[in-house]
């Protein structure tokens, strides 16, 4: 079913006859929730101009995250809403005011929750007081290994994520390749207290070990922003000089970082890999002056996670019958190199990907 259906069915349940109706359909086969808004947002009660809907992630400087939310604006737009856009500076304090005050201030049984938590600590609390208050909620890439949406979390839809693994070995592979199989290498690693830097570079630990000619001459954290990275690669080249041939970043606005840096020192021969495919990587990557990344679709991420909640709060996803797979998994990814990059120059959201029937047709396994 097309949005544009959703939107007027949902807009046809106003009348008093069509709404209970409406809650008695999507009362049936659903289970009761722990949120004291899991009555109506199982029930699909609420009309699609009562839904509120929110993306957060840590700042729009970052090109990655930026994209993410223009993805939920172009969501919300297509079902005729505003995305809330917030942004809290990678300060996990302030994530959490900034969803409590949400859920405090606003409907919450009507409210979808687009989240990338700080860190995996993080995620707990946010899914706990999502849960209490009976808000929908998505996250993305963090949370503690034994956390799961299954475990009595009846309003925490989905988590979605990446094989952070398989990620930092294909950048690492294709840079290697690009270096001739040998040479010494300094890592850029992301927030420390995060599953991504630590699969990522779990990733480059294993390229490593298959190349026993390339050498990890450093590695330090960055936490996945493009200053730390430009001030932390300006140290590492004065440290390690021409023993540097390759530079391999957790995320592309640390390789961005890295190439400001190494261009200031007259470096043209270092070859960088990032992830995230962000605009100006994927430009950098066809003119020559980066080697890799991996794209998991920034647009994608930031409307996806409000379709699923919208489906569910209009009735046309029953979150109680999806399977665990379905409610944290790995979603597709692409390695862009110099062969495929010019077609990958401009990311953008693909609205048949959000509707209710297509939200899952990304799903490549079960976090495990």
């Amino acid at each position: 079913m097309t949005h544009t259906a959703v939107r007027r069915r949902g807009i046809a349940a106003l009348s008093a006859a069509g709404l209970v109706a409406l809650a008695l359909a999507g009362c049936a086969g659903q289970g009761s929730g722990s949120g004291s808004g899991d009555d109506a947002a199982a029930a699909g009660a609420c009309a699609p101009e009562d839904i509120t809907l929110i993306g957060q992630v840590r700042n729009e400087t970052n090109p990655y995250e930026k994209a993410w939310l223009d993805g939920g604006d172009a969501f919300a737009e297509s079902v005729g809403l505003t995305q809330t856009r917030l942004t809290y500076d990678g300060e996990s304090p302030k994530q959490q005011d900034q969803l409590r005050q949400a859920l405090s201030t606003g409907n919450a049984e009507c409210m979808v929750l687009n989240v990338l938590p700080n860190g995996d600590s993080d995620t707990t609390p946010i899914v706990k007081e999502a849960d209490a208050a009976g808000a929908y909620l998505v996250t993305h890439w963090n949370k503690p290994a034994d956390l799961n949406p299954w475990d009595g979390y009846d309003t925490w839809i989905s988590h979605i994520t990446f094989n952070g693994v398989d990620s930092g070995r294909q950048i690492a592979e294709a840079m290697f390749e690009e270096m001739g199989g040998e040479g010494g290498i300094i890592a850029l690693q992301g927030i420390l207290d995060t599953s991504a830097a630590k699969d990522r570079f779990i990733g480059l630990q294993e390229a490593l070990d298959a190349a026993p000619g390339v050498t990890l001459l450093d590695e330090q954290a960055a936490d996945f922003d493009r200053t730390t990275a430009f001030n932390v690669t300006k140290t590492l080249l004065t440290k390690h000089g021409d023993a540097i041939k390759g530079v391999w970043a957790a995320n592309d606005d640390m390789a961005l970082g890295a190439l400001q840096a190494l261009e200031a020192a007259g470096r043209t021969d270092v070859k960088v890999v990032g992830i995230d495919a962000v605009p100006e990587a994927v430009q950098a990557i066809a003119d020559g002056t980066m080697t890799a990344t991996v794209s998991s679709d920034g647009p994608w991420q930031g409307g996806i996670g409000l379709a699923m909640g919208y489906c569910a709060l209009t009735g046309e996803l029953d979150v109680s019958s999806l399977s665990e797979e379905q409610r944290a998994f790995y979603a597709k990814q692409t390695l862009i190199t110099a062969g495929n990059a010019e077609e990958n120059l401009a990311p953008a959201a693909n609205l048949a990907d959000f509707e209710c029937d297509n939200l899952f047709d990304r799903v490549d396994g079960p976090v495990g």
